[in-house]
């Protein structure tokens, strides 16, 4: 069993919080600014509160998840629940209730320059390394979107 570990990140966007959060979760922003963590990612399902949905590359495997919680421009709460892999799902293998449920939280600030952006995730001690040096990368994807947007 690996432990987990509340890792934080936190982004200052040049944007109105409506954009950012538009493109934070829309289809086709979405594939652009998690190109960061797998060139490809996609996801497949729901932002709403109490909706299934799963987190994909371009293979098909990834994880599964629920949308927790939604509350529009201010917080998002995603429950990661299992991993896909060949196309089965699994969330009952011992291997996956080691970790499972992990939650991924978006906090949305408005603030002078534009917004705040706080990502909160539960991660195994073996995936640390990797979100540390991804979501940097995946927030400045996502601030480059939503600021050319907001300036054009």
């Amino acid at each position: 069993m690996s432990s987990l570990k509340r890792i934080q990140f936190t982004a200052t966007i040049n944007a109105p919080l409506p954009t950012v959060w538009r493109l934070m979760i829309g289809l086709e922003s979405y594939k652009r600014w998690t190109s960061a963590f797998s060139d490809g990612s996609y996801f497949d399902g729901s932002w709403e509160q109490g909706s299934k949905i799963k987190f994909l590359a371009p293979s098909g495997d990834g994880m599964v998840a629920e949308i927790a919680e939604n509350r529009e421009h201010e917080f998002i709460s995603i429950r990661h629940l299992g991993f896909i892999s060949g196309g089965v799902e699994d969330t009952t293998s011992e291997s996956v209730r080691a970790w499972a449920p992990t939650y991924e939280n978006y906090t949305f600030i408005g603030v002078p320059e534009g917004t705040k952006l706080v990502v909160e995730l539960d991660v195994p001690g073996e995936w640390e390394q990797h979100m540390n040096e991804a979501w940097p990368k995946a927030l400045a994807l996502l601030a480059q979107l939503s600021e050319a947007e907001s300036a054009a």
